[in-house]
């Protein structure tokens, strides 16, 4: 997942008229003329909302207009990307979009179609989840959470947001093969106020959002769910390596726009992003915070994003999943 990064060039190709041409350069150079809005379809703390803020102000001090921050949740990131995707096509709504995007369509009908609704500005980076109990759970490894949980069939609980959490969550229910009780939240930092408050038992969530209170003591975390382990928690082992073979779920952070938008606004836009992610303070912030850098031009999202949705569409099946 992670790139030797060097210098970043995102290139769009992009095949329009002479006149067309003049008319959205000017729309670059005149954009943006008022604050945009960045619309965050998940509550506020959880790692969508984190990766958002990073960008928003980068770009406020970067543009000379205000970036902001919108949250929108529920329905697991459907009402705020719907938002997004009704918006004018102007540059001034932006979707912070993430793996969820292309989890929905597995087990629910969307109102909007995730193929061809947005324009894509550009990947951020990418993340494993990290698997963490609270205190209402004392126990150390992977192994120790699967004895307790299989020896009290249907009592332990999962808290978790929807979208990514959700499919995470499903996945690592299914491959441990638990009768584990997943309880749905709005967001993922709600869902770690619960496990923090003995609420609820453990959770399942990006190490973005979990690491400033594994820090603080009051999560411990037990595995990471990459292929491979995290460089911020390199002393934890994979949740594959610790008991549950097969299991993979990593999040990933993108900007998209209503489709339609002038290339000429997207062109600009996926500058400053190349920019913003070159920064050595922006390499090290995400590495601080358990993301890695992993960023992708509007062609590789347009190639990558059915891709991701047949994968997930297949974790889906094979888990029993549904909307619940």
């Amino acid at each position: 997942m992670q790139r030797a990064l060097g210098t970043l060039t995102l290139i769009l190709a992009v095949a329009v008229a002479p006149g067309a041409v003049a008319q959205e350069k000017s729309a670059a150079q005149n954009y943006p003329a008022k604050p945009i809005r960045l619309i965050v379809p998940q509550a506020p703390g959880g790692s969508n909302d984190i990766m958002a803020r990073y960008i928003g102000q980068y770009l406020t001090d970067r543009l000379g207009r205000q970036v902001v921050v919108d949250n929108r949740p529920g329905a697991e990131g459907i009402i705020g990307t719907e938002i997004v995707a009704r918006s004018a096509p102007d540059g001034y709504t932006i979707l912070m979009a993430s793996s969820a995007y292309t989890m929905n369509p597995a087990v629910r009908k969307l109102p909007y179609d995730p193929l061809t609704a947005f324009d894509w500005v550009a990947m951020l980076g990418a993340g494993p989840t990290v698997l963490t109990v609270g205190p209402a759970l004392p126990v150390n490894s992977v192994k120790e959470l699967l004895a307790i949980a299989k020896a009290r069939p249907g009592q332990l609980t999962m808290a978790t947001a929807g979208g990514f959490q959700h499919f995470a969550s499903a996945l690592f229910r299914s491959l441990s093969g638990t009768d584990l009780i997943i309880l749905l939240y709005k967001g993922g930092f709600p869902a770690m106020i619960d496990v923090m408050g003995g609420q609820a038992h453990m959770t399942v969530g990006s190490i973005v959002q979990s690491i400033p209170h594994i820090r603080s003591g009051k999560l411990k975390p037990l595995a990471t769910g990459g292929a491979r382990r995290a460089a911020t928690l390199p002393d934890l082992p994979t949740i594959a390596e610790a008991g549950v073979p097969g299991y993979d779920a990593s999040n990933w952070w993108a900007l998209a726009v209503p489709a339609g938008t002038p290339h000429a606004i997207i062109a600009k836009l996926n500058a400053e992003v190349a920019r913003f992610l070159n920064l050595a303070e922006t390499r090290k912030r995400f590495t601080d915070d358990g993301a890695e850098v992993d960023i992708k031009t509007p062609a590789e999202m347009r190639k990558m994003i059915p891709l991701d949705m047949a994968k997930w569409a297949k974790v889906a099946k094979e888990a029993g999943m549904r909307a619940e």
